[in-house]
């Protein structure tokens, strides 16, 4: 049976796909966003490890609450880093007919990942910056990697919902809705895009953690703000 290391859970979570969800946040990331919300997530040797079926097991003790559109989100972390894991586990899920849906950056596509794409029924892919001078500088990859993953998963019809996170200065004018709403339009596999505000609650993780947040100086955007760029979003 595979296993893999797993940094915590949740349950009946309804920010993390259509319906309520059980969370998994996998343990371990190749990026280092300056946003991020889960550093005690990045290190790939934490975490506790769990076989595919005991991940299941929980989930499965929520399946009722899950109803039409609920079910298991995989987020982290990175779960493409423990692709091999991940597709275990949806594929258990698909035997127990649990919808599966996948958190991720994008940042991987290789064999395993395809393999994975295969047993998910949602992606939600969360595309940081129009820019790639902005992805290499806060994410620490180039926005190509996810472009070319955003591209496999329209070749394979995998519905997919754009998410991006909104940082006062970086992302929040009209240029990077004008850039979402192309990518949305160049692939049909897009159902919807969601913005969500940047928020500072992880402050206290960085505090415990000895490590420095490197947005803390940035404000949180306005519910004006927010309203602002969703109604780009929708002209």
């Amino acid at each position: 049976m595979i296993s893999g290391r797993i940094h915590s859970f949740q349950s009946l979570g309804a920010l993390d796909g259509p319906g309520l969800r059980y969370t998994v946040f996998f343990q371990g990331c190749c990026l280092r966003c300056k946003c991020c919300h889960n550093p005690d997530t990045w290190d790939l040797d934490g975490g506790t490890v769990y076989t595919a079926q005991e991940v299941v097991n929980r989930a499965v003790r929520y399946r009722e609450y899950f109803g039409a559109k609920g079910g298991i989100t995989l987020s982290g972390g990175e779960p493409l880093l423990q692709a091999e894991f991940a597709r275990e586990i949806f594929s258990l899920c698909k035997q127990e007919g649990i919808n599966t849906c996948l958190d991720t950056s994008g940042c991987v596509l290789n064999g395993e990942v395809k393999e994975l794409l295969r047993v998910t029924d949602r992606v939600l892919l969360d595309f940081k910056y129009a820019s790639d001078e902005l992805y290499r500088e806060f994410v620490g990859c180039g926005k190509k990697a996810v472009l070319e993953f955003l591209a496999h998963l329209d070749s394979q019809c995998v519905p997919t919902v754009l998410r991006q996170v909104i940082i006062p200065g970086l992302n929040d004018g009209r240029e990077g809705m004008e850039y979402l709403k192309e990518l949305a339009n160049a692939n049909k596999c897009v159902e919807k895009i969601e913005l969500l505000p940047f928020k500072k609650l992880c402050q206290t993780k960085y505090d415990s953690l000895g490590l420095r947040f490197p947005l803390a100086d940035v404000e949180e955007p306005s519910a004006d703000t927010m309203s602002f760029l969703n109604g780009i979003l929708d002209e």
